[in-house]
């Protein structure tokens, strides 16, 4: 096995880049964690809970034209 020499500053670019990305996969992989987190979040505040077409038409109702 060869020994390979990095500067310091290309190895921190590679270990954040490193760590970013199993950050990524974490979230793909936690993604029935979040919708469960999502609904509850939901379920003790409503309002929050509005689709786009619900909060367009709240919009069009009180004059705002939309795009």
């Amino acid at each position: 096995m060869e020994t390979i020499t990095l500067q310091k500053e290309q190895l921190d670019k590679v270990l954040t880049d490193v760590e970013v990305l199993i950050e990524d996969v974490a979230s793909l992989i936690d993604q029935d964690e979040i919708v469960t987190k999502r609904i509850k979040d939901i379920e003790a505040n409503p309002a929050i809970g509005k689709s786009e077409k619900e909060l367009d038409a709240y919009l069009q109702k009180r004059g705002v034209r939309l795009g």
